[in-house]
């Protein structure tokens, strides 16, 4: 096991039975646990979870207090923001028409996927390519992600379709005659309008 850190210490965690390549950055309080790999390249934020068998791909850029569940692969050319969420076992993918025999290996290659901060990728669930999750969006168990989701929206099903929304703390968000609603937990307002959904004041 090797790790490099851009604030000079170790004040994170690696279990003996993960391998850490050289040239990744990991922040401080985070936690990488058995049979998971880190890739070089990689940039790893400060209180995040690698659960047990999670593969982080060559130059993955992952932001802090991220928390991915048991046997998930973050490839390269996925970028995840700030408290993302990845349940166990759910998929991502970087090439759109694989081909063995006509392989494509290289960044060049692959299209690029983001998920914003704070959204939530429920387990089995997979991100096809190309696309973005929005700010604190939620993808139900089992779902096929193959265009862009908004914020806030609840997308669920193959292909992944919007069925409702949700604040970011997680609560379901119910509109008033103006479009209007309050999250009590968050201690937020959003309001629904050209059938999205924004934070306001």
């Amino acid at each position: 096991m090797a790790a490099t850190n851009s604030n000079s210490s170790s004040n994170y965690y690696v279990d003996s039975h993960a391998i850490v390549d050289e040239n990744v950055n990991i922040g401080d309080g985070t936690k990488i646990w058995h049979f998971s790999h880190v890739q070089s390249g990689s940039k790893i934020g400060k209180k995040c979870v690698l659960g047990q068998n999670v593969n982080i791909g060559n130059n993955v850029t992952i932001g802090n207090f991220v928390k991915i569940q048991n046997n998930v692969s973050v490839y390269e050319g996925v970028t995840l923001e700030d408290y993302v969420f990845c349940g166990p076992s759910m998929v991502f993918t970087n090439i759109l028409n694989p081909r063995s025999k006509y392989p494509q290996v290289g960044a060049e290659f692959y299209i690029p996927t983001l998920v914003k901060e704070g959204a939530s990728l429920g387990a089995n669930c997979t991100i096809v390519c190309g696309n973005t999750i929005g700010r604190f969006a939620m993808v139900g168990a089992g779902s096929v992600v193959t265009k862009d989701v908004p914020d806030f929206a609840l997308v669920v099903g193959n292909p992944a379709r919007i069925i409702g929304w949700y604040s970011e703390a997680g609560k379901k968000l119910i509109f008033d005659e103006a479009g209007i609603a309050f999250c009590e937990r968050s201690n937020k307002r959003y309001r629904f309008e050209s059938n999205l959904v924004h934070e306001i004041s």
